[in-house]
C-alpha cells in the first residue's frame, strides 16, 4: 500500500492548502479525480481531525492517506481517541454524546453539497472546531438552498473543465442516444424525478434494448452504466452480453477487480458508484438514470474522468427521450439549458465544443419571447423573489434590465452576485435593485415592472418594433408579436 509520505502533491493541491485560512468555515470545490482526499489529509492540524462522509461505504477510504491511527464511527465500529476519526453522518449524528464540543480542531465534510441537511446541521451545532472545510465537486444545489448557510466563502475552485484543460482529467466526447423515454408524467419531488415513477418510465423492455444497441454502437468498454433502480440495473445487464449488475450493500470487490482487468465489459448500477469509488479505467459512462439534479449528474460523469494508461478519452452517452425539459445532459456541466435548442440531436461532440453548439441552437427569437416564463420558473427553482422586475436572463446567466439599463453578472456557486464592489447573496442584490428602482426610477415603472408591462404589452407590436426585429432577425415572422414579446426580442438583440 502506498504510504502518505510516498504521495507527492500536485501544484494545485499545494495551492489549495496555501489558500486555507487559520480559522473559519470554508468551501473547496475540487472536481472528481483531482484528489481531494489526499489534499485534505495534508491539512496542518493543531489537534484532532474529524472527517464526515455522506455514505457509510466511504468512511474507510481516507485512512490510507494518513500516517497516524484512524478511528471509525460507522455501523458497529467505534473510535477510541485516535488523532483522526472518519465517520458516516448517519452514525455520528446518533453518537454526539460520545464527543465533547471541542474534541476536534479540524472538521472535514466530504461531498459537502449535502451539508445543509438537518443531520449535518445537528453535528455542526454540536462541535466548535477551529476550522471546518467542506470539499465537493459540485457546490450547486438544485433545491435552492445555498451552501452559504454553512460556509463563509469558496476559497478554492478547480472544476471538471479546469481539470481537463490542464491535463489532470480525461477529455470527454459527448453523444446523445434517443431511447424514447417519456418523462412527461413522472412526478418531480424535491427537485428531481420521483424514483418509483422514474423506474416505471425507463425500465421497459424496448428502452432497455435501445440502450443495449447504443452500447454496442457507441461505447468503448469498459463502461459504467447508471440506472434508475436496482431492478433496472439487472434488467439492463441482461440485455448487454457480459454485463454485470451491482447493488449496494453486497460484496463487490471481485467484480470491481475483474472490471479493472477488462474482463467485464460493463457494470450497471443504481446509486452505487456515484461517489467515492476509483475506477480510472472506465472509458464510457452511460447515463440511463434521467435526473434534474446537476450534482448527481456531475458525480456520475466524474466516475469516468480519471486518467488511465491507454485511455485517450471518456465517451459520455446521455440517454434521452421525447420529453427532456430540465434534464441534465452534457451541456449542463457548463450550466447550459438546452430547452429551446432547435436540433438537440446536433448537440454532441467534444465537451468544449458544446457551448458554441448550444449557443447557436438556443439563441433564437422563438426562445427570447418565452423569457418571461423561463425567468419565472428559474426564480421558483432558486427560491428567489424578483419583486416582479422585468429581468431578461442571458444565455451566460447574466440578468439584464433594459430600462433603466442594469446588468447583473451571473451568480457564483454559492449563489452570490458581484454588486457594488462586493460579492453579495443574490436575493439581497435583487432586493437592493428593486429598492433602487422604487426610489429613483418610478417614472420608468411601466418598463421595469413586469405586471404593468404585461398590461400594455398585450397590445400588438408597433410597426417600428417589427421593422427593427425584421432587420435584426431575417426570416422571423413578426406579424403576431405583441409589444412585450417584441421588447424581449429587442432586449436580446441589443445586449451582447
Amino acid at each position: 500500500m502506498t504510504s502518505r509520505s510516498e504521495i507527492s502533491l500536485r501544484p494545485y493541491q499545494e495551492e489549495c492548502l496555501a489558500s486555507i485560512p487559520a480559522r473559519g468555515s470554508f468551501l473547496i470545490q475540487m472536481a472528481t479525480g483531482l484528489g481531494k482526499t489526499v489534499t485534505f489529509s495534508r491539512i496542518p492540524r493543531q489537534g484532532r481531525m474529524l472527517i464526515i462522509s455522506h455514505r457509510e461505504e466511504l468512511v474507510h477510504q481516507p485512512a490510507k492517506y494518513f500516517d497516524c491511527p484512524v478511528g471509525f464511527e460507522r455501523a458497529e465500529e467505534r473510535s477510541n481517541g485516535e488523532e483522526v476519526v472518519s465517520a458516516s453522518v448517519q452514525s455520528l449524528v446518533r453518537r454526539l454524546d460520545r464527543f465533547e464540543p471541542d474534541a476536534f480542531d479540524v472538521i472535514i465534510t466530504d461531498e459537502a453539497h449535502h451539508a445543509v441537511a438537518p443531520t449535518y446541521r445537528k453535528i455542526y451545532e454540536h462541535f466548535t472546531p477551529r476550522l471546518h472545510l467542506g470539499f465537493t465537486a459540485t457546490p450547486n444545489r438544485d433545491d435552492g438552498i445555498g451552501l452559504s448557510a454553512i460556509y463563509q466563502d469558496i476559497i478554492f475552485e478547480k472544476d471538471i473543465k479546469w481539470g481537463i484543460t490542464n491535463g489532470y482529467l480525461s477529455p470527454i466526447y459527448c453523444l446523445r442516444a434517443n431511447i424514447g423515454f417519456d418523462l412527461s408524467r413522472v412526478a418531480i419531488r424535491m427537485g428531481d424525478y420521483a424514483p418509483g415513477e422514474l423506474d416505471a418510465a425507463v425500465n421497459v423492455k424496448g428502452a432497455n434494448k435501445a440502450v443495449a444497441e447504443a452500447f454496442a454502437k457507441y461505447a468503448e468498454p469498459p463502461a459504467l452504466i447508471f440506472c434508475a433502480s436496482v431492478d433496472h440495473a439487472y434488467a439492463l445487464a441482461r440485455e448487454i452480453p457480459g454485463a454485470v449488475a451491482v447493488k449496494g450493500g453486497e460484496e463487490r470487490g471481485h467484480i470491481v477487480d475483474a472490471f479493472a482487468r477488462g474482463e467485464i465489459p460493463a457494470i450497471t448500477n443504481c446509486m452505487v458508484f456515484t461517489e467515492g469509488t476509483d475506477l480510472p479505467n472506465v472509458k464510457t459512462v452511460i447515463i440511463v438514470r434521467p435526473t434534474k439534479n446537476i450534482s448527481l449528474y456531475t458525480q456520475m460523469v466524474g466516475r469516468g474522468t480519471r486518467l488511465c494508461e491507454g485511455k485517450e478519452r471518456l465517451t459520455l452517452i446521455d440517454c434521452v427521450g421525447i420529453s427532456d425539459k430540465g434534464l441534465c445532459t452534457a451541456p449542463s456541466l457548463f450550466g447550459l439549458d438546452i430547452t429551446d435548442c432547435k436540433d438537440k440531436h446536433l448537440i454532441q461532440g467534444d465537451l468544449f465544443d458544446l457551448p458554441e453548439i448550444v449557443a447557436r441552437q438556443a439563441d433564437n427569437p422563438e426562445a427570447w419571447i418565452k423569457n418571461v416564463q423561463y425567468v419565472d420558473l428559474w426564480a421558483q427553482d432558486k427560491n428567489y423573489n424578483l419583486h416582479g422586475v422585468n429581468w431578461f436572463r442571458m444565455p451566460d446567466g447574466r440578468m439584464v434590465l433594459s430600462m433603466p439599463k442594469i446588468t447583473l453578472p451571473a451568480e457564483d456557486s454559492l449563489g452570490r452576485i458581484q454588486w457594488n464592489g462586493a460579492l453579495q447573496p443574490a436575493q439581497r442584490v435583487y432586493d437592493e435593485v428593486y429598492r433602487l428602482l422604487i426610489e429613483d426610477f418610478l417614472d420608468k415603472r411601466p418598463l421595469w415592472d413586469l405586471n404593468v408591462a404585461k398590461r400594455w404589452g398585450a397590445k400588438p407590436a408597433t410597426d417600428k418594433q417589427k421593422a427593427i426585429i425584421a432587420q435584426k432577425c431575417p426570416g422571423f415572422d413578426v406579424d403576431r408579436l405583441n409589444k412585450l414579446q417584441a421588447g424581449q426580442i429587442l432586449t436580446r438583440c441589443f445586449t451582447r
